[in-house]
């Protein structure tokens, strides 16, 4: 034992001081091992702080209370919730339809326990003046000076709000409106105005815009003031800060959810109950789907992969570097065995080597991760938009990666401590390196790695979720390819005879010296390879969605919407695309109301109402009429005929792009509409001359068919269902509208599944022929055919065409313009699909050039110490200067050319592995769909696409070997000195 002790002690300390020596070649390794551990040590630290304990959490959502109480909007009725208070669900069963939903509010001041400390917490929204016009801006009303509150917000400058007419506002506020503390403000129809006393922040929300108000001082005033308007109030919601002795058990809060009002409860989030004693869990669906493994799997595929690639490559790059160290110290390497010092001696002297600089490496790349992180901690936060919990250090795992920065460094020095234990001491001493010819069995054993890792990768990307198959698959695939490789020199070496005389030699030196060779070209393999994997990977990626893409708009199309107040701002941000693009055609759009103007088609106000274009039940889907009845599509349903279904025209949702912001996709326009939607069809435009519904959407229509046999079935279909009569087979069909006056009425009545009232308005129907893109619009009528039916419109926006694609300087003016008017304005800008990846390819490009050419100046290194007799006999011959950097620069280009080509196979293999995972999982995800009886034909998975980056490629075959060759000619010196006699 002590002999074993003494002399690894004496290896470790003859490396510490070859690796002082060699400076520029340790700090170039030690680099190469510590800028991974540098950014995973970096990414550990910021995640673990950005990570919030309970108790942190908690006091940022509810301050030093004890509690928050929350309205459920169920009408009172019992609920059941989870331990921290976001998710809920009613007692009683409304799912089966025989009794309406309960969606009203609960008066939660009845719960609120007496003699507790309580603070109201409302939140609402207003459009309020700034320095530069309106911006719609969250308005919260809590007493945030009061102690109960401490920690919901951080004061950053002034005070908070103390008397009526005072706000603060967060400082992402202040800075996107132009104000400071000490400004006033108002909102937009309101008299009253309110002076900024202080600036805050909300540490999880950094980039929300928000005031602070006392409680009733703004919201009730201002809803009060627009309804004087004649517009709709907005709504706001209020929950209540709860303090009291003793706090909330499981048991309270229990008791509390039977009067329909949820609990965030400080102990029961600090201690949970078990799950067992959760009755909303029994449910199922809650809580589980993010925890499930394949969830997990699927997301860590990619990452495992990666990671292990990229440790493969860091050992395959700093193994030629140790194995320059060991031929450069081959010497003294012979001294320790001419004074009996055993291979084991020689090989623990290399691996120390590598174990000096991991452990160096991983001290670097720690301690760096520390400073770099706690330096950045503003920066990373601003980023993130939230403030950490605190600077939190898991030494365990931070030991963890820099052991595996040691590993590394061991096991990039094994195959060098191999190879320099295997040689003689007469040798290492005289410089002689022999003559070994190169083994039979290392390519055989590379060939079936290769294959094994080649069915193990497959294997993991079609028949398992095991990320570690894939992962290890791919790295043994690689490994097989580099024990091949000095075979493949071989190969590459019988291209020398249609080569020059320069390029020739150095190939040719390179196939006599693999034991050099074939590590240097490993090492440009493995960069490369990875490079190639990652790149190919997110090609494919793009391609796909690139094949997916489902444009908004026609290509430099621009839309603008204005929904709020029943669209006042819509002139002017129509007037203000107009000014600033290069618009070449307007087409003004309108929508139907029912109500006031300024309802909400969605909402559930006092007075207002929506509208519903019918679906003849003939043209239904039935797995749609299914659930709709309250039944499982599943029980009704076969396999066999949901997968059917799942490709009839009915069930076939279709993705026609683009959304609108209406009813059933229904807009009020002309016929400039239709030439901005590129649709070249006169009978459209005729059609709407007429006053005739244009529809695109072939489920709406009735009896609508150029093929009078199918006009007939349909329409015989639809009167045996129920549908009112429309025309004669093979003449225009009918759309219908109901007119819906009560929403809240209407919401009931679904929920009850039973007929929503209104009154029908029928439209004789134009259907657009072709299924052309209609860009999210299902039916179009003029203004004149609404106004003529009887039907209100209001303003909504407008379509535009453009010359030219508008710049981005354009764009930006235009929202600036928007800005001013404050609000929610939906401004649309088709430019087309935009690749996501054309940086993420251009830096991984880039990336992989510098390590491979880095790689090939370490085999240049390589080159040099091992030819370096042979560079001396040539300028002792008279070889001219050049010689010698021409020589050094094409061995360093025909490295990196043999590691470029062969990189560039095998990194393929990984890609197609996790292209196929994607497939696997997309696949499972449409069948299980299908299975359930949800499954449609827009929801088909795509077909497959493996696409290969040539750019890619043909920049690493070309741009890497030339720059590895011209770097090693620059930095070789042209002359050198004679070599003398070694004295004996």
């Amino acid at each position: 034992m002590r002999n074993w002790f003494h002399s690894w002690r004496a290896a470790i300390r003859i490396a510490r001081r070859d690796a002082w020596r060699s400076k520029g070649r340790s700090l170039l390794v030690l680099s190469m091992i510590a800028l991974p551990i540098l950014g995973v040590s970096a990414f550990d630290l910021t995640y673990r702080s950005s990570e919030l304990a309970p108790a942190q959490q908690l006091q940022r959502d509810i301050g030093a209370a004890d509690a928050r109480f929350k309205d459920a909007q169920v009408e009172g009725q019992p609920i059941l919730q989870d331990p921290q208070g976001d998710q809920s669900d009613t007692v009683e069963d409304f799912s089966k339809g025989d009794k309406p939903w309960p969606n009203g509010p609960t008066d939660v001041k009845k719960v609120l326990p007496a003699g507790a400390t309580i603070l109201t917490d409302a939140s609402g929204s207003a459009k309020l003046t700034t320095a530069y016009g309106l911006l719609t801006t969250e308005v919260r009303e809590l007493k945030a000076a009061d102690p109960v509150a401490e920690g919901i917000m951080r004061l950053r400058e002034g005070r908070f709000p103390e008397k009526s007419g005072e706000v603060a506002a967060t400082t992402r506020f202040l800075e996107d409106s132009g104000l400071v503390v000490g400004s006033t403000l108002s909102a937009r129809g309101f008299d009253r105005e309110y002076r900024i006393t202080g600036a805050y922040e909300l540490p999880s929300e950094l980039k929300t815009q928000q005031i602070n108000a006392l409680p009733g001082d703004f919201l009730s005033p201002y809803g009060k003031a627009v309804e004087k308007s004649g517009l709709s109030a907005p709504g706001y919601s209020t929950t209540y800060l709860v303090k009291q002795a003793g706090g909330f058990t499981w048991n309270m809060v229990q008791q509390i959810n039977t009067k329909g009002v949820k609990v965030t409860s400080r102990l029961v989030v600090l201690n949970p109950p078990p799950r067992s004693e959760i009755p909303l869990y029994e449910r199922g669906g809650y809580g589980d789907y993010a925890q499930s493994a394949a969830a997990q799997a699927g997301a860590m595929v990619p990452v495992v992969t990666i990671v292990g690639l990229a440790m493969l490559e860091i050992c395959l790059l700093a193994g030629p570097a140790f194995a320059v160290g060991a031929r450069r110290s081959r010497r003294q390497l012979g001294l320790v065995g001419a004074n009996g010092g055993a291979r084991s001696h020689i090989r623990a002297i290399v691996l120390s080597g590598g174990l000096v600089i991991g452990v160096a490496a991983a001290l670097a790349g720690t301690v760096l991760a520390l400073i770099l992180t706690f330096a950045l901690q503003p920066l990373l936060e601003t980023y993130m938009g939230q403030r950490f919990g605190s600077f939190t250090v898991r030494p365990l795992e931070l030991l963890g990666i820099a052991a595996l920065a040691v590993l590394t460094g061991l096991l990039s020095a094994i195959v060098p401590a191999v190879t320099a234990s295997r040689q003689t001491v007469l040798a290492s001493l005289t410089g002689r390196r022999g003559v070994r010819r190169g083994s039979r069995v290392l390519p055989l054993i590379g060939l079936g790695a290769l294959l094994l890792g080649g069915a193990l990768a497959l294997y993991g990307s079609l028949a398992t979720d095991q990320v570690v198959v894939v992962a290890g698959g791919s790295a043994i695939a690689e490994l097989g390819v580099v024990a091949m490789t000095p075979a493949l020199v071989g190969l590459f070496g019988r291209t020398g005879r249609w080569l020059p005389l320069s390029p020739r030699l150095a190939l040719r030196d390179a196939v006599r010296n693999r034991g050099r060779t074939a590590p240097a070209v490993a090492a440009v393999l493995a960069a490369v390879a990875g490079t190639v994997a990652v790149s190919t990977y997110a090609t494919s990626v793009e391609a796909q969605n690139e094949a997916e893409y489902q444009p908004d708009l026609p290509n430099g199309a621009v839309s603008t919407f204005v929904m709020e107040e029943g669209g006042r701002d819509a002139a002017t941000a129509v007037e203000a695309v107009e000014r600033t693009l290069p618009v070449d055609v307007r087409a003004d759009v309108r929508r139907l109301v029912v109500g006031r103007p300024g309802c909400s088609p969605w909402g559930d106000e006092k007075g207002c109402g929506s509208y519903e274009i019918l679906v003849p039940p003939a043209n239904q889907c039935p797995l749609w009429r299914a659930a709709q009845d309250g039944s499982d599509p599943g029980d009704k349903f076969t396999t066999e005929q949901r997968r059917a279904l799942a490709k009839d025209w009915r069930c076939d949702t279709g993705n026609r792009g683009g959304s609108v912001p209406t009813q059933d996709g229904l807009l009020v326009a002309d016929a400039p509409l239709l030439k901005v939607l590129g649709i070249d069809d006169p009978g459209a435009a005729r059609a709407l001359a007429e006053g005739k519904f244009v529809s695109f959407d072939r489920t709406q229509v009735v009896g609508n068919s150029k093929d009078p046999k199918e006009a007939k079935e349909t329409k015989d279909a639809a009167l045996k269902a129920g549908a009112r009569p429309g025309t004669k087979a093979g003449e225009p069909g009918t759309v219908s509208i109901k007119l819906i006056p009560d929403n809240k009425a209407a919401i009931r009545a679904a929920e009850m599944r039973k007929d929503l009232p209104g009154e029908v308005k029928t439209f004789t129907a134009y259907e657009v022929p072709g299924s052309p893109k209609s860009y999210g619009i299902e039916g179009v009528i003029s203004p004149a055919t609404a106004k003529a039916a009887g039907m209100t419109t209001a303003p909504l926006g407008a379509y535009f065409t453009t010359d030219r694609l508008p710049s981005t300087e354009q764009q930006q003016k235009l929202d600036a313009e928007l800005a001013k008017l404050g609000g929610s304005i939906d401004l649309t800008l088709e430019r087309g699909f935009v690749s996501s990846y054309s940086l993420v390819l251009l830096a991984l490009t880039l990336f992989a050039g510098l390590v491979t050419i880095g790689a090939a100046g370490i085999a240049t290194g390589l080159a040099q110490a091992d030819a370096e007799a042979d560079l001396k006999t040539l300028a002792a011959v008279g070889a001219p200067p050049r010689v010698r950097r021409t020589l050094s620069g094409f061995q360093c280009g025909v490295v990196a050319a043999m590691g470029v080509v062969l990189g560039s196979v095998a990194g393929v293999l990984p890609a197609i592995g996790l292209r196929l995972t994607d497939e696997r999982q997309q696949t499972a995800f449409y069948n299980k769909a299908l299975d359930e009886g949800w499954g449609m034909v827009s929801d088909n998975p795509p077909d497959l696409m493996i696409v290969i980056p040539w750019g890619t490629l043909g920049a690493l075959l070309v741009l890497v070997p030339l720059g590895a060759a011209l770097l090693a000619a620059l930095v070789t010196r042209s002359r050198g000195a004679l070599a003398r006699r070694a004295a004996h």
